[in-house]
């Protein structure tokens, strides 16, 4: 066996000081540090294991397809940004409403009530429209709707869109997108259905 400077280290030689770096870069490749085994200090992750030819992709949460009557943004009351997309893949229920609307003011308080219990598993989406933002803002702040996204449609986009043509109007879609209710429904039917979709 060879020696370095004078003999006080002994150095490897042949077979066994290959074998010796390969350990070292089959360590250094794992994404430790070859004297301690902690991770590697530039903050590397290590790589993914290798995937073996034939084998099934890994599972992976696609999107649900957003259906043609969810294809539509707008601006919530607030000011924020809307997209029905991130409805898709759950049962939806679209309340079209005025601010001047007796009925629709009947029923704020049931929605107000129960939007929050279903708010996950069937969202309840205001599209106000046939009014005023300010007197549209009232109306949330009134009948404590704040917590229920709650779209400015005084342009008429939407209702024209869903063909709603009065106010108040629910209008139902299922997981699938299809429309399977739209017109009147009273606090103790709205319920009803809301239970029934969140089976």
């Amino acid at each position: 066996m060879s020696t370095v400077d004078g003999g006080e280290h002994a150095r490897p030689a042949g077979a066994r000081g290959l074998a010796v770096v390969v350990a070292l870069l089959a360590t250094l490749a794992a994404g430790t540090s070859c004297a301690t085994g902690e991770p590697r200090a530039d903050g590397a992750p290590p790589p993914e294991p290798a995937v073996a030819a034939g084998s099934p992709p890994a599972a992976s949460s696609t999107p649900a397809r957003v259906p043609d009557t969810l294809a539509f943004t707008g601006t919530t009351l607030d000011g924020a940004p809307f997209s029905g997309a991130a409805l898709a893949g759950r049962p939806v229920v679209l309340w079209f409403w005025a601010p001047w609307c007796a009925t629709c003011a009947s029923q704020a308080w049931t929605v107000a009530e129960v939007a929050p219990a279903y708010r996950d598993r069937v969202p309840i989406v205001g599209v106000a429209g046939l009014g005023e933002q300010r007197a549209m803002k009232d109306f949330v702040t009134e009948f404590e709707l704040a917590g229920t996204p709650q779209i400015d449609d005084r342009a008429g986009a939407l209702w024209r869109r869903f063909e709603v043509v009065e106010q108040s109007t629910f209008v139902i879609i299922d997981r699938g997108g299809k429309v399977v209710h739209q017109g009147f429904l009273d606090g103790e039917a709205l319920t009803a259905r809301l239970a029934e979709l969140a089976r």
